[in-house]
């Protein structure tokens, strides 16, 4: 093929060409040679830029009081092309000095949990539903949820993950506008904006109590399964 094309354009240069216009066959031969940017990069380009934006607007946000005690807004991290959204509840104080979600005695726990089921963590979504940390650690108030809730719901729109996955009870209720205990809400498989969504323990429940572990463990099972379904679902439509 190259030999043709430079007998091609010597001969064309010979005839006294300076614009070449080359023949359908070869334009297709330099279009799969050279094919330009994939719409996935052209994707992530576009996500990068939304969520960096959405990071400012957040930062800039003044709906409720955590803004005044903040040392680092914790927005969230890892893979924009993620399949999977993992979703906590509130910064505690290691997340508040660093900017990074589970990063403390919780964090390195689900990390093990991801690590167990062949999960990275740098190939999976992780946040919260606050991104600043409530003081003492307290828990959320409605107005704060409130707050912040627009913004968790802009990162799910730009990601657009397979699936969803609440850690613990308070962001599967400011999520799916329910009230039901951890029993009640497990091993379900619910719909935000039509992607599925199941419920587990916080990492920061087992902790406290070593018995959650198991039933943390079958239901990061029924996550994968779930997701494993879903991807075949939509390999074949």
């Amino acid at each position: 093929m190259i030999d043709q094309l430079s007998e091609y354009f010597r001969f064309m240069r010979d005839m006294g060409e300076l614009e070449i216009p080359l023949p359908v066959e070869q334009i297709q031969f330099f279009k799969k040679a050279h094919p330009p940017h994939s719409n996935k990069e052209n994707d992530s380009k576009s996500k990068s830029e939304s969520i960096e934006q959405l990071i400012e607007d957040a930062r800039n946000c003044k709906k409720c009081e955590l803004y005044k005690t903040r040392n680092k807004l914790v927005f969230g991290c890892g893979s924009l092309d993620s399949e999977i959204i993992f979703i906590g509840e509130a910064p505690g104080r290691q997340e508040d000095l660093t900017g990074i979600p589970f990063i403390g005695q919780a964090g390195k726990l689900l990390d093990k949990i991801l690590e167990a089921v062949k999960l990275q963590r740098e190939n999976v979504y992780i946040a919260n539903i606050l991104k600043d940390r409530p003081p003492n650690n307290r828990d959320p108030k409605i107005e704060e949820e409130h707050a912040c809730l627009p913004f968790l719901i802009k990162q799910i729109q730009i990601i657009r993950p397979k699936i969803i996955c609440c850690l613990g009870r308070v962001s599967a209720k400011a999520l799916l506008k329910i009230n039901y205990s951890m029993k009640e809400m497990r091993g379900k498989i619910y719909s935000y904006q039509g992607i599925p969504l199941i419920v587990t323990y916080h990492p920061a429940a087992l902790l406290r109590n070593a018995k959650l572990k198991r039933p943390t463990w079958d239901d990061f099972q029924f996550l994968l399964r779930t997701l494993d379904e879903i991807r075949c679902k939509n390999n074949n439509p």
